[in-house]
């Protein structure tokens, strides 16, 4: 018997230590593979080729790309890099050998101000003389103002145009959290901090919804005027088509509308651009994002002097919460990243590109507190993207300038608490606590049972006490007065547009505005632009994000459709404490 355990012990042993050797010969065999195509080298593209931008995947600032890609099973929801995208519309404005875009829509995901920042490149692009062609299968509204913008637009006969205005979408929670015996406590400041509301009501409030239509209209009439412009057509040709449905009708409407110029099947839309293109192939000769971004740009600077551009993206949360869902966070590595930038004395300026909602407002002190010790040094100039609102907006008021794109979402001045409370999910779970305490206050966040009267007035205090620092913080960077601030804060969300009305923010545009801006600041008229990014290393991100992926598929496979319960539960827990954080379902186009 002891022999057989003996051979037992030693067969499982050396199972284990040869797939030990397996897995660590095929990670050096993978590390090898990412590194050769990692270091992939610059295309040079064929005369007459076309430059095929498909709208596939979602808009963010930066994307990794992945080199283990061709290795994934199933569909894939491909992150686009607009960094990435405005890069390959220039070379491709400036190579001699690339004809014309030819703009693919598919399932396209995007903010309105990211949409704005690729559709100017794609303006600029034209300027040059060189063509556009866009086909759809059919178009979604953000793909659509996209594509609005190409010599000639092509839609399948049997496609669809789907404008139909903007949606803002609030989901609440208070139903299903009364089912589960969950009480929210919330403690807020502001009349139009809408993002505790999910918790406290089952519709919008009156403020909540004059702010969400304000800001809303701002956004579309925007929308509406470029694609009419475009088109050469009247805003009210676009909402005529919207108010009567047309979204959803036969193909022939959107060419009678202005929007298409011809009903075209893809072999055929592929055939007009080979045409313009001068090709005399059977097939389209393209090349795809991947390829285009490679190529090298036009003169160079060879200055010294670096203009940094660091880009801030996600939630705002505290170090080591999980993103969950695949989401960018920011954390308190920001600051640390901001301090780098100030001590390196070969960056002149930054742009500090913010892309958030908001969060925690701890790390968006410790991130405050980085910009202004950056600005004692050097200019930093503040770009925003689809939304810097809140406790994005208060890592951006200290700012040497501050420039929106006209959609941006901002402002969001306001600070909230929430606590649960669990009392009757423990009852009705047979669950019972008990505690004891040395001091009156030493369960004050204690999730088990209600606060009393005493600890609501402390926290509603301390919570009145944040707004006012975040009150003091924007007052400061932007020259004003606390009580100005406080008139234009209030929680109130305003698009870039409004915000400089208002004087949140100091001018409109996009990163090149913002490069141009700090360069002024620093007295620069030699400079490199540089790209610096928390983002870590690739096989650090891979390896978490994997895990993510294991843990989502792991969770939607055992409880199904109550995912989202569970998803929503989430976010409550690492949401308590005090936020300056926007929280809406703003649908994307």
């Amino acid at each position: 018997m002891k022999q057989f355990f003996k051979m037992t012990f030693a067969s499982a042993l050396g199972g284990l230590v040869a797939m030990g050797a397996v897995i660590l010969i095929g990670s050096f065999i993978l590390i090898g593979m990412a590194a050769t195509l990692g270091n992939k080298p610059d295309y040079v593209p064929k005369t007459n080729t076309v430059f095929k931008l498909s709208l596939n995947g979602f808009l963010q600032e930066t994307a990794e790309e992945n080199p283990f890609e061709f290795l994934s099973f199933g569909e894939m929801v491909t992150p686009l890099s607009i960094k990435d995208i405005r890069k390959a519309i220039r070379v491709a404005k400036e190579n001699p050998h690339i004809k014309g875009i030819y703009l693919e829509a598919g399932s396209l995901t995007a903010g309105t101000a990211s949409l704005d920042i690729v559709r100017r490149a794609l303006l600029d692009f034209k300027t040059g003389g060189k063509f556009i062609v866009a086909y759809g299968d059919n178009y979604t509204q953000g793909a659509y103002y996209l594509c609005s913008v190409a010599d000639k637009v092509f839609l399948n006969p049997l496609g669809l145009v789907d404008i139909h205005g903007l949606v803002s979408e609030t989901t609440f929670y208070k139903g299903i959290l009364h089912k589960l015996g969950v009480e929210i406590e919330v403690f807020k400041v502001g009349t139009y901090k809408g993002a505790v509301e999910p918790y406290l009501l089952d519709k919008l409030s009156d403020d909540n919804r004059a702010q969400i239509t304000s800001y809303q209209q701002s956004i579309w009439t925007n929308i509406v005027n470029d694609i009419a412009q475009s088109r050469n057509l009247t805003p009210q040709d676009i909402n005529n088509f919207a108010n009567q449905g047309y979204a959803i009708s036969a193909a022939e409407k959107t060419v009678e509308f202005g929007l298409v110029d011809e009903l075209k099947y893809k072999t055929e839309a592929e055939e007009y651009a080979k045409e313009l293109a001068g090709q005399t192939d059977d097939k389209l000769k393209t090349a795809g994002l991947n390829r285009i971004k490679t190529i090298k740009e036009t003169a160079p600077s060879t200055g010294k002097n670096d203009i940094a551009i660091l880009y801030a993206e996600g939630e705002i949360m505290t170090e080591g919460v999980s993103s969950f869902y695949g989401s960018k966070l920011i954390t308190e590595d920001m600051a640390g990243q901001l301090d780098k930038l100030r001590k390196d004395e070969n960056v002149k300026a930054v742009v500090f590109r913010v892309n958030s909602p908001g969060g925690s407002a701890y790390v968006s002190e410790q991130i405050w507190k980085a910009v202004t010790e950056l600005k004692k040094v050097k200019p930093i100039v503040v770009s925003m993207g689809n939304v810097a609102a809140s406790g994005g907006y208060y890592i951006a008021c200290a700012a040497s300038k501050i420039i929106a794109e006209p959609n941006t979402l901002t402002g969001s001045i306001g600070i909230f608490g929430i606590i649960p409370n669990t009392t009757d999910l423990y009852k009705k779970l047979d669950i019972t606590t008990d505690i004891v305490q040395t001091n009156t206050y030493g369960d004050i966040l204690n999730p088990t049972r209600p606060l009393r009267a005493d600890e609501k007035a402390i926290m509603q205090a301390h919570i009145e006490y944040m707004y006012n620092i975040f009150l003091s913080r924007c007052a400061d960077g932007r020259g004003k007065t606390k009580e100005e601030i406080d008139q234009i804060g209030q929680g109130r969300v305003w698009t870039g547009q409004q915000a400089l009305e208002i004087d949140l923010v100091d001018a409109l545009g996009g990163i090149d505005e913002a490069v141009t801006a700090a360069a002024q600041l620093a007295e620069l008229t030699d400079y490199r632009i540089t790209h610096v990014s928390d983002t870590k290393d690739f096989f650090q991100s891979f390896l978490e994000k994997q895990l993510e992926d294991i843990k989502l598929s792991f969770v939607k496979s055992v409880i199904g459709d109550e995912y989202k319960y569970l998803k929503m539960l989430n976010e409550v827990k690492h949401r308590t404490g005090v936020q300056a954080r926007l929280l809406y379902d703003i649908q994307p186009l």
